[in-house]
């Protein structure tokens, strides 16, 4: 519930509370009053002083019950304002914004974005990969050979809100002078890839867009910065697959053991992420068995390998030690702290071989819509001193089947329902962090 209506529901209450009580004690005193009366009546009948005094306490009786009268058309006010209110409120809350992300300190949402459904939008796409430097050519779809077109016309569609049309020269102008960064793996750079496209489609001069190291994007690079020189912002991806640090040389371990998790330190390049004004981390994708165990890769907290801690107890350690960080080191006054949970895969069996990418986004999400990773952070969060927004796109992207590279990358010869093609799903996920942003954007980007 948004704070304002709280607070004045209180408020509503707390006058109903009052208004009752007066009336109880009112009802009392004058309870009180004729049995007291009565007995008097009996008294001065038997002592024959009928007079006076009988008739001022018939006046004080009426004068007392008026004012009853008149607390209890008070309580019934208050009970139809509160209804009025309560009733009122949120529509014309929903009026003033013009969408369904308020304007709070808290980063809170009036409205569940995540809770709708995709529909069918011609103004979409948005852009076009092939004119877009940045767009990885491996998620370049369309670029790639893939002729069916109806997955780049979906929107994401709010049950109960809208989320605001993207418009790029307001964003390229709110963006100005500021620092945006990605971190985490390869969805989190796509989502990076996305972004800078988006934005690319309001600069008239292309080549006042550059990647600061003249570096071309690639799979291992642990660095990438855009930099928008006309408005004097850079968009920036580091390359963190666990968030944690990763250690190669394990003293006195098995032979199994050929790299580390350290869960309780952050990555080493952490402290690249802290001067930033927008700040996006995504985990999840690298947390399996077959990118830790099976590679020789285990757990490590302080100078103790934990070769028997569970993949999911490692992930919510790592996920405290990524919480610590961000309240020790991030200045809540500059930055604006998102964490985006886990994009589910389609794969058609647990091999992750075969892959059916489908023409339609899925009716029904079959269970994808729930991942433990995102479930982690949903409550990890809730501990922390930094306000952090959590963009949980797990089950909006869990009907998008049709949406993933498939056999349309940059190596046809292997299939991928894992990646998302550009444009597409990930673009939905940036409409949402910035009507989040612009939502917040007088308290945190000053």
């Amino acid at each position: 519930m948004h704070p304002c209506i709280s607070t004045n529901t209180g408020l509503i209450v707390a006058e109903l509370v009052v208004g009752t009580r007066l009336l109880l004690d009112l009802l009392s005193d004058d309870f009180d009053e004729m049995n007291s009366f009565n007995r008097s009546v009996s008294f001065n009948r038997r002592g024959l002083s009928i007079g006076s005094p009988r008739v001022n306490r018939t006046t004080s009786w009426v004068s007392r019950w008026f004012r009853v009268l008149v607390v209890i058309g008070s309580v019934a006010s208050f009970f139809l304002a509160a209804s009025g209110y309560m009733y009122v409120l949120p529509n014309l809350t929903q009026a003033f914004h013009g969408y369904g992300v308020l304007s709070t300190n808290a980063s809170v949402a009036r409205c569940d974005v995540f809770d709708g459904r995709w529909v069918v939008d011609d103004s979409y796409p948005l852009y076009n990969a092939s004119e877009c430097p940045f767009a990885e050519q491996g998620f370049n779809c369309l670029g790639n050979g893939r002729t069916d077109k109806e997955y780049i016309k979906w929107r994401w569609k709010p049950k109960t809100c809208d989320i605001p049309r993207f418009n790029v020269q307001n964003v390229l102008e709110k963006l100005r002078s500021k620092r945006v960064v990605f971190v985490g793996d390869s969805m989190s750079r796509s989502q990076w890839e996305s972004l800078i496209c988006l934005l690319m489609t309001g600069v008239e001069d292309k080549r006042s867009v550059y990647e600061v190291n003249g570096n071309k994007i690639t799979k291992q690079i642990r660095f990438l910065g855009v930099r928008f020189s006309s408005y004097n912002f850079t968009v920036e991806f580091f390359r963190s697959v666990f968030l944690v640090q990763h250690n190669w040389v394990i003293k006195h371990g098995p032979k199994r053991v050929r790299s580390a998790l350290q869960l309780d330190t952050l990555d080493d390049i952490s402290k690249e992420w802290i001067d930033s004004d927008v700040l996006i981390f995504n985990s999840g994708q690298w947390w399996v068995p077959g990118k830790l165990f099976s590679s020789g890769c285990y757990f490590q907290v302080g100078n103790s390998l934990k070769l028997g801690l569970s993949i999911a107890t490692a992930f919510r350690t790592a996920a405290h030690t990524w919480a610590s960080w961000v309240d020790t080191m991030i200045d809540r006054n500059r930055t604006q702290v998102f964490f985006r949970t886990f994009e589910p895969s389609h794969w058609n069996n647990r091999t992750l071989r075969l892959c059916n990418v489908t023409h339609r986004p899925l009716s029904e999400t079959r269970g994808r819509d729930q991942s433990p990773f995102s479930n982690t952070i949903l409550d990890v969060v809730k501990n922390m001193t930094i306000p952090v927004t959590v963009l949980h796109i797990t089950p909006m992207s869990a009907f998008r089947s049709d949406a993933h590279v498939g056999m349309w990358s940059d190596k046809p010869s292997v299939s991928d329902c894992s990646h998302w093609c550009l444009p597409g799903v990930p673009d939905a996920w940036n409409e949402i962090l910035l009507s989040y942003l612009f939502a917040n954007f007088r308290h945190q980007l000053k």
